[in-house]
């Protein structure tokens, strides 16, 4: 497939190692610090970082751009938003599980208070 200039690699490059493989990454990162009762702001440090090592893997394994901004950009957004999901859905879990006599759990990401 192609350089996609916009991606700094392939599409397939994209999906199967940023996606699922450096995103798996991101998901366990994000769990790891809520599961340590770390604050929400860790969760960017973590993936500007992960970004980083993302685009020195696409670039040394792949052979992608190594210094695209763009790509980097958009490698860092998509593992940013798997960490938030991931550490949201988790801390959502740990206190309802932590708390049961005072909260229920609103959905995936969310808790409420019992009776309201």
């Amino acid at each position: 497939m192609g350089n996609i200039a916009i991606l700094g690699s392939d599409l397939l490059t994209f999906i199967l190692f940023t996606m699922i493989f450096a995103g798996g990454i991101a998901f366990m990162t994000g769990h790891a610090l809520a599961t340590t009762w770390r604050p929400v702001w860790q969760v960017l440090p973590y993936a500007l970082l992960l970004g980083v090592a993302d685009r020195f893997f696409v670039y040394a394994l792949f052979g992608g751009e190594l210094l695209s901004v763009t790509g980097y950009i958009i490698d860092t957004a998509v593992l940013f938003f798997i960490a938030l999901g991931a550490y949201r859905a988790t801390l959502s879990h740990r206190m309802v599980l932590q708390y049961p006599w005072m909260f229920e759990r609103a959905g995936l990401f969310a808790w409420r208070k019992k009776g309201a």
